[in-house]
C-alpha cells in the first residue's frame, strides 16, 4: 500500500503553515504522519527515518512512533579493521528534529504529540532534495521497467 502526498506548489516557502507538522495533529495510520513528515522535509530540505516505536504487547497493535531527521544520533564505533582502507563517513550530526505520534485510542488515530522542527545542520536546497534517502522514489512504471532489463 503506497501513500502518495502532493502539497500545491503555489504556497510559499514562508507561508508553509498548511504543511507544517503541529502538536495535536492527527493521522488515520502511522504511514499517513510518515508520508507526511517525509514530504515536509522534502519541502524544507532534510531526510527523514523510523527511529522508535513501541506496540502494545498482548495486541501488538502500533502504540507510538517517533520519526527523525536523518542526522539523528551518531554513528556507533567502527567494529571493523581500524586500518580499513575505505572507513565509513560521518554522517550524523546529534539533529534533535523530530515527530512523535501517538495513537489516541479514544478517536482511533495517530496524533502529534511532539514536534521539534530546529536541525543543528545545513539542509539541502529544494532543486538537490530529491536525492536524499528518504526522498528517492521510483514510479511504478520505473519499477516494472527496471524488473524486465533484469
Amino acid at each position: 500500500m503506497a501513500f502518495q502526498f502532493h502539497f500545491d506548489m503555489d504556497i510559499e516557502v514562508e507561508n508553509h503553515c498548511a504543511w507544517k507538522p503541529k502538536q495535536g495533529m492527527p493521522f488515520d495510520l502511522e504511514q499517513c504522519a510518515y508520508g507526511f513528515y517525509n514530504a515536509y522535509g522534502g519541502r524544507i530540505g532534510f531526510s527523514i527515518r523510523r527511529d522508535y516505536c513501541r506496540k502494545n504487547k498482548y495486541t501488538n497493535q502500533l502504540i507510538c512512533k517517533l520519526l527523525v531527521c536523518n542526522k539523528e544520533g551518531f554513528q556507533k564505533v567502527d567494529k571493523r579493521d581500524p586500518l580499513a582502507k575505505n572507513p565509513r563517513a560521518e554522517t550524523r550530526t546529534g539533529c534533535e528534529a523530530q515527530l512523535y505520534v501517538k495513537l489516541d485510542e479514544g478517536i482511533g488515530k495517530f496524533v502529534v504529540t511532539d514536534f521539534k522542527e530546529k536541525h543543528n545542520h545545513d539542509l539541502v536546497s529544494l532543486e538537490c532534495a530529491h536525492m536524499l534517502p528518504s526522498q528517492r522514489k521510483i514510479s511504478a512504471t520505473q519499477a516494472i521497467e527496471l524488473d524486465l532489463a533484469a
